[in-house]
């Protein structure tokens, strides 16, 4: 297989393409990929015949259209003006996707389909998610080229000179977590949580059908010409067992996937298709892949750490990291590098509802997980000695010999987060930041950072402290997390209400133009429309489940422990999911709620439920335990 063609590099022109598919008569359909608001791709199986016939018409977005009120564009395309236009993105990689399963009579080669990431657009205006991260680094690089433009020296970079700047590089990266399960088998809750307690399955040694399929995994990946840097077991999991026949049984480990940066745009694309390999090669090895937020409650959830750079190209065709100090034992970061974080940190409420934009994203972001629960940083306790603090929201990861490495590492974003918009957002912000920082010096932007809480800032709230060195679950109570770094949103409805709570911040991510008003109302009205219907049809019934089995268990020796547990148990299961003539349950509440709209209400009953569930499974397993 060494033969086939997994890529069409960003740039290669029409006759060229051509060539290469001729080459290629394997390769039997064309897919276009654009992506919705709510970061689904597009999929389809175009005849290659059509696109070699009509190469010119694909380009022109002439060729093919989708229906876009069947895709998440939510108040932009409707049932009576639902056309879409896909033209083709000739910027980035095109990537052929094969059927191992499909071989091709002719060339005995698997069948492949040309993957070609394409724009959505509805009434002549791009109204995807590519197209949003596209237009928006477009207009950050010209802001940013304009600021460089203006007389003086960038505190930091003053060996730099900014008019010899000539383009502005985002390069961004993505960490893929993913639990790995055989079919149909359910997990064992204690046993695992014990088990990640007691550190038993980070880094260690993947086995049998996990070990094929994450290599496969790997060396598929590099096939794409994504570079993979390494594949591990992570903090989740539990052994798997030994069957008859010598094959590994009962598996459920969690596991992570890293590769090589790249343009913010083509990050993005990156990780789709990894996503892709990854899924279908596990399959291919009997094994099931989870790229949930937190698929078990009580057990670490699935992160995608999302890298964040900027650097300069200049004039003589060098590369600068603009968040990198001249002198890295002197300084953490340039101006530009303070400013870009601060900038991030200040707006991240807005930031916040496309990040974590479903139930389960906010599950995961619960304390004691290694997951973000507060917007603060970590600097490092000196330029020389850089941090590595996992309890932050953004940290700074530097090198002090590698100037090129500086970068933040965003936390909270998991692998369904939308990167495409989700980055968009963090570039706007950080455009705002840096425009804050211009014409100060790091050690005035490093006291700023640094502030406490009270303390006015140039540009930082006064309210708010940003900055922290020390371990945030372990050294600071919910009251003084809370009252340091602002409150969480505990719910879906929490979240999305920020970008009407925060005007002023939501016209930060909006100034570019491409993540405007009508988007981000298309954007909520999904995502609230998929909590409703996720509660309503998926979480109450599973939590019904859990009440109802909670059952009174008979045995020869009760105790008043038991009946005091009992009763306790009873009360709660009534609680939550017994209808009254005088008294309707949560969950009936809850329900109503949603229908009628009074999200308000809905979300405080989606926290007491969560609260009341756990409260349930606790005394209940107490109970059982004192059962003999």
């Amino acid at each position: 297989m060494e033969d086939l063609l997994y890529v069409i590099p960003a740039g290669t022109g029409k006759k060229e393409i051509l060539a290469k598919l001729k080459k290629h008569p394997e390769i039997k359909f064309v897919s276009l990929v654009g992506i919705d608001l709510a970061g689904n791709d597009t999929d389809e199986k175009i005849p290659i015949r059509i696109f070699q016939k009509d190469i010119d018409d694909f380009y022109a977005g002439t060729a093919v259209q989708t229906d876009g009120s069947s895709v998440v564009l939510t108040g932009i395309a409707t049932l009576n003006n639902a056309k879409v236009d896909m033209p083709v993105d000739p910027g980035v990689n095109w990537f052929v996707d094969y059927n191992d399963e499909h071989i091709d009579e002719e060339t005995g080669k698997p069948v492949g389909t040309l993957r070609i990431p394409a724009f959505l657009i509805h009434e002549k205006k791009r109204v995807d998610s590519r197209a949003i991260l596209k237009d928006t680094l477009d207009f950050v690089k010209k802001e940013m080229l304009k600021l460089f433009k203006k007389p003086g020296k960038v505190s930091g970079l003053e060996h730099i000179d900014g008019k010899k700047i000539v383009d502005i590089q985002f390069t961004s990266a993505t960490e893929l977590e993913f639990w790995v399960k055989t079919p149909l088998e359910e997990a064992d809750i204690a046993e695992m949580t014990a088990s990640q307690v007691m550190q038993e399955q980070y880094w260690q040694r993947t086995r049998g059908a996990v070990r094929t399929a994450l290599e496969q995994s790997i060396l598929l990946v590099e096939k794409y010409g994504l570079k993979a840097e390494m594949g591990h077991k992570e903090v989740g999991g539990l052994k798997a067992h030994m069957d008859e026949a010598g094959h590994m049984s009962h598996v459920c480990e969690q596991i992570e996937m890293d590769w090589q940066f790249a343009e913010a745009l083509q990050t993005a694309d990156n990780e789709l298709l990894v996503r892709t390999l990854v899924k279908e090669t596990f399959r291919k090895n009997g094994l099931e892949v989870i790229f949930k937020a937190k698929p078990m409650i009580g057990l670490a959830g699935n992160g995608e750490h999302t890298h964040i750079g900027m650097a300069a190209v200049m004039r003589d065709g060098s590369v600068v990291n603009l968040f990198s100090p001249k002198d890295m034992t002197k300084d953490f970061m340039s101006a530009v590098g303070y400013g870009a974080l601060m900038g991030l940190l200040k707006n991240y409420e807005v930031i916040n509802p496309l990040v974590s934009a479903t139930n389960d994203s906010l599950n995961r972001l619960k304390p004691g997980f290694e997951a973000p629960v507060c917007v603060v940083t970590s600097l490092g306790h000196s330029p020389a000695v850089p941090s590595r603090n996992r309890t932050i929201l953004a940290g700074l990861v530097r090198d002090v010999k590698n100037p090129r490495a500086t970068r933040f590492e965003l936390r909270a974003c998991n692998p369904y987060t939308n990167t495409y918009i989700a980055l968009a957002a963090i570039y706007s912000a950080v455009l705002d930041g840096i425009r804050s920082a211009f014409g100060r010096t790091t050690k005035e932007l490093l006291a700023e950072l640094s502030k406490k809480t009270g303390t006015k800032g140039v540009y930082l709230e006064k309210n708010r402290a940003y900055r922290s060195e020390n371990d945030v679950f372990e050294d600071y109570t919910p009251e003084e997390r809370n009252r340091l770094f602002g409150t969480a949103p505990a719910t879906v409805w929490e979240n999305m209400e920020n970008l009407k709570k925060y005007p002023a911040k939501r016209a930060v991510i909006t100034a570019g133009g491409a993540l405007n008003d009508a988007i981000l109302h298309s954007f909520v009205e999904s995502a609230l429309l998929r909590w409703k219907t996720e509660l309503i049809s998926r979480i109450i019934p599973e939590n019904r489940l859990i009440v109802r089995a909670a059952k009174e268990i008979e045995a020869d020796l009760v105790t008043d422990q038991d009946s005091y547990n009992w009763t306790k148990i009873s009360g709660i299961r009534a609680y939550l999911a017994k209808d009254s003539i005088d008294e309707k349950s949560l969950f009936t509440r809850l329900v109503d709620a949603l229908h009628e709209g009074d999200y308000a209400t809905a979300s405080d009953l989606q926290v007491e439920m969560y609260d009341k569930i756990e409260e349930l499974k606790s005394l209940y397993a107490a109970y059982r335990q004192n059962m003999i």
